[in-house]
């Protein structure tokens, strides 16, 4: 529909009929339908006598008896007109129509308008015969829509990616965009623990250093250096701007409100609120109140558009890094969902965690015991790194599944 209407608006005329006609494709299809079954009547009745006639006098010369030459002609008839219908009539426009939807739909378009406006009583009568007929049954019929479901629209992406419609880049755009539409605050913040701060009391040396350290553009402030106790945001340009033009503004005086979001908000719902206040950093909260972490503006953008990097990024790791054909290092912060998705991995256990850091803790049971290797289907799951106890660096190893073992023969 969005291609017919692109055609009506550079003038194409033809696309008008194509329009009227999938605007109201159950009448059309009836009037296909019709033509389809008018069609293989008129041929059953006109062409399978005609070929018997023309078959009989050949059967008659060659000394058939007219007991064998009926019947082997009528067969012989009836065979040629169902292969000639089938073939030409069926299958050969049906390929076209697939392989030449647009070009066949404008040829056609027409005609097909033209042969439903004169069969326009007998195609009414049909089609009103059929409804009444179903509500005998209690069957409403049903339309004919145009929605896909999202599952659809996957399978569509895919199939114009192999046939190179689309790139790898837009496929890939288009399937972020579905996975943003399920993903929650708290999949893509930066965790508490990772999250750098300032505190309030703090010198405009100390906080440059910080800065200098660090590399943000916007930091969380808060106070006693609590960061349950988050009180604003500070915006590195602006204080390093006061002092290149040799001002003394407070820090106090340039820290700024900053938004809250619980961490199980609907990432689409965080960018529209963020969007509206014009703001590129928020605080995301527990269900206790509690700081569970940060997240930005280029955190949200990277679900759909990919790793986003600068000037500044250039020793930071990809999440998941390929060392060998079998052997992966993940990010502690990688999602479980990303893992299944990308390796095929299951993990049916629901312990309440999302990532495979805290996948991992869970199954350790006991932080104080030395981390072990996790065997979980063909897959095994090491601690690389850790900071405290939270899990930062994973690898993950593919070993190959056990061949049987031939049994021996038996010795004579």
């Amino acid at each position: 529909m969005s291609r017919i209407d692109q055609l009506i608006a550079e003038g194409n005329k033809k696309a008008m009929a194509a329009k009227r006609l999938v605007t109201d494709l159950d009448y059309y299809l009836s009037a296909c339908q019709l033509g389809i079954t008018v069609t293989a009547l008129g041929l059953g009745a006109l062409g399978e006598p005609t070929i018997e006639k023309i078959l009989h006098p050949i059967f008659h010369d060659w000394g058939v008896s007219d007991a064998w030459a009926t019947p082997i002609s009528y067969t012989l008839a009836l065979s040629l007109m169902t292969f000639l219908h089938v073939v030409f009539g069926e299958l050969a426009p049906k390929t076209m129509a697939i392989q030449f939807a647009e070009r066949m739909t404008l040829l056609l378009a027409g005609p097909l308008v033209l042969f439903g406006k004169i069969l326009f009583p007998l195609i009414w009568l049909l089609n009103g015969s059929a409804r009444v007929f179903l509500r005998m049954f209690g069957v409403q019929p049903a339309g004919h829509e145009q929605a896909h479901s999202e599952e659809e629209l996957k399978i569509i992406m895919a199939q114009s990616f192999k046939s190179g419609e689309i790139n790898q880049t837009e496929l890939s755009y288009m399937q972020n965009i579905f996975a943003f539409d399920e993903r929650v605050a708290k999949d893509v913040m930066v965790p508490r623990m990772q999250a750098m701060s300032v505190d309030a009391r703090m010198t405009r040396e100390e906080v440059l250093a910080i800065i200098d350290e660090n590399n943000y553009t916007r930091y969380p402030v808060t106070q006693e250096g609590d960061k349950d106790k988050v009180i604003g945001f500070l915006n590195a340009k602006e204080l390093v701007t006061d002092i290149a033009l040799g001002r003394s503004t407070p820090i106090q005086s340039m820290i700024h409100e900053i938004g809250t979001v619980h961490e199980t908000a609907p990432l689409q719902d965080v960018l529209l609120k963020m969007q509206k206040k014009g703001v590129h950093i928020a605080l995301v909260i527990d269900e206790y109140g509690g700081t569970a972490g940060i997240i930005t503006m280029e955190d949200i953008l990277e679900e759909i558009v990919g790793e986003i990097r600068d000037e500044f990024d250039n020793d930071e790791q990809p999440d998941i890094v390929r060392k060998s054909e079998n052997e992966y290092v993940l990010n502690g912060l990688v999602l479980l969902e990303d893992i299944e998705t990308q390796f095929g991995v299951k993990f049916e256990e629901d312990f309440g965690v999302d990532t495979i850091g805290g996948w991992l803790q869970v199954q350790q049971f006991s932080l104080e015991e030395e981390p072990v290797p996790i065997t979980h289907g063909r897959h095994v799951f090491t601690v690389l790194e850790m900071d405290n106890h939270q899990i930062l660096k994973v690898s993950m190893s593919l070993y190959a599944a056990e061949e049987p073992e031939e049994n021996e023969e038996d010795e004579d």
